[in-house]
């Protein structure tokens, strides 16, 4: 049986984003994956959280979904303080990641090789004002041709650096002026199925 971690991030501003639809992703995540005979635990931080707890979480899963809206494109500011009280405390305790990978005797040995997350998989799911057609195009001005992961990379590289094998992300495109939930479920579920 896999064991899944979902993060929401979903950050509060009234009158502008409630979090009912990062709420509604990341519900449709627990119930394809437990339907698919999956273990889910979740965290959503912005009701708080143990970092101790996250750690014993991260430890414990084999698939970890961060939920998130994209606020001034990257996550909202909470998931960078959980990020950095979550993996600080897995290098201290060296649970996550034990040093970036080489040692003084080795300088040359790869960056980024230390982690101990290794055999777990990381994924990101998205819910942006931008539309698809911003994405993948060299003639979009703001993007410049750059993919969806091509701009979460600060966010996925964490989960790399320890060592876990990042996939395709998955977003909810357009989602305040052309919204389609319906079908981004659709899609979603599918997208899921290739998770475990």
């Amino acid at each position: 049986m896999k064991k899944v971690l979902i993060i929401n991030t979903h950050q509060f501003y009234e009158g502008f984003a409630e979090g009912k639809l990062n709420q509604t992703m990341a519900d449709t995540a627990r119930e394809v994956l437990e339907a698919k005979g999956c273990e889910v635990k979740e965290t959503y931080i912005e009701k708080g959280y143990d970092v101790k707890e996250e750690e014993e979480k991260h430890l414990w899963a084999d698939v970890i979904i961060t939920q998130s809206p994209v606020y001034w494109f990257g996550p909202p500011w909470i998931y960078k303080k959980y990020i950095d009280e979550v993996f600080t405390t897995g290098l201290v305790n060296q649970s996550l990641i034990v040093d970036d990978g080489r040692t003084r005797s080795d300088l040359a040995k790869q960056y980024g090789t230390g982690g101990k997350m290794q055999g777990k998989k990381f994924m990101v799911s998205l819910t942006w004002n931008a539309p698809p057609a911003a994405f993948g195009d060299k003639g979009q001005t703001l993007f410049e041709g750059k993919t969806v992961d091509d701009v979460f990379v600060a966010m996925t590289t964490v989960y790399k650096f320890c060592g876990a094998e990042v996939v395709p992300s998955f977003s909810c495109y357009d989602v305040m002026k052309n919204a389609d939930v319906e079908n981004d479920i659709v899609k979603y579920k599918k997208h899921l199925e290739s998770l475990v």
